[in-house]
């Protein structure tokens, strides 16, 4: 499992040129899944994000969590968060979960980061989207649930 975060002072996604969701100050997370995924690691993922230190304090140091900033999240689906450019010039997505399995892990990720308190929107699974943001930083995080 492997998320792309991103600090964002303001962030939607639309769909068919019609915003579906937006947030203010928070996090865009692309979210991905690869084919050895499970839901095992989706709490501890979920505390993870929601627990980061990566808001600023008052000296300007980043220390402060989602939680503790009350940030909106914005999750988004990313099958090419595993692709594989080894091999060629075009990505290869031969690791990434299929997608009904990979839509069941999305949901179940999404209702933790839910549980939480924090204010989660989401674009739609498997849809052709647009994500829009203002970067704040920028801060750009990975995290790989085969690295914790």
């Amino acid at each position: 499992m492997r998320l792309l975060i991103q600090r964002a002072a303001r962030a939607n996604v639309a769909i068919e040129g019609e915003t579906c969701a937006s947030i203010g100050k928070g996090l865009v997370v692309l979210l991905g899944f690869g084919n050895n995924d499970t839901a095992a690691p989706i709490p501890k993922l979920a505390r993870k994000l929601a627990e980061l230190r990566i808001f600023e304090d008052a000296a300007g140091k980043m220390n402060l969590s989602a939680l503790e900033v009350q940030a909106e999240l914005l999750v988004i689906s990313q099958f090419t968060l595993y692709a594989d450019c080894r091999r060629g010039r075009r990505p290869d997505f031969i690791s990434a979960l299929e997608p009904k399995q990979a839509e069941i892990l999305y949901d179940s990720f999404v209702e933790e980061l839910r549980c939480t308190g924090l204010k989660v929107r989401t674009g739609r699974f498997s849809a052709y989207m647009q994500v829009s943001l203002v970067n704040d930083g920028p801060v750009t995080i990975m995290l790989d649930s085969d690295q914790l």
